[in-house]
């Protein structure tokens, strides 16, 4: 076999192959990185205060005390019940705190059902507003917590409450 020929069978067939390995690298990298940090800035940064004792969501609003700050109230107009696959209308008064921005998550208390967050919306009355849902359960009755998480500049307070929901009759 000639040199010559050995050399063309080495050459790269296309010419931007290394650069789009590299490209795609740094890529993977990068998205990597994101959710890292967003999965360990998750809740480490937040001050977690308990919930008022007896309350149920899906028979009213539920209030929570954020320490001498001021309070929260979650109301997810649930009437009588939540249940999965429903759009559920989120809304967040708050109390003495001055927010930049709120958020609920819905998270499975006995089984990983991942993280569903929903950003609220700053409404004229200084309520916080938006739409949520619980995804499709896999039990009949299955244990949730929202947890509201108020961020007010550099500060983050939160709270959580303990629901169940009943799967939908699809």
């Amino acid at each position: 076999m000639s040199s010559s020929s050995l050399h063309e069978s080495s050459a790269p067939r296309f010419p931007g192959l290394r650069l789009m390995m590299l490209a795609t690298l740094i890529t993977l990298v990068v998205a990597l990185w994101y959710l890292v940090n967003y999965s360990v800035r998750g809740g480490d940064d937040v001050r977690w205060f308990p919930e008022e004792t007896g309350c149920d969501l899906s028979h009213g609003p539920c209030r929570a005390l954020l320490g001498e700050e001021g309070g929260l109230t979650l109301d997810l107009g649930a009437d009588g019940e939540i249940r999965a696959l429903e759009i559920l209308p989120v809304t967040v008064a708050l109390e003495g705190i001055q927010a930049d921005s709120v958020v609920v998550d819905f998270i499975g208390r006995d089984m990983d059902m991942g993280l569903h967050r929903y950003p609220l919306t700053r409404q004229a009355d200084g309520r916080f507003q938006g739409e949520g849902q619980i995804p499709i359960c896999t039990e009949a009755v299955m244990p949730w917590r929202a947890r509201v998480i108020v961020t007010s500049g550099e500060e983050r307070l939160g709270s959580g409450f303990n629901f169940e929901v009943e799967r939908s009759q699809l």
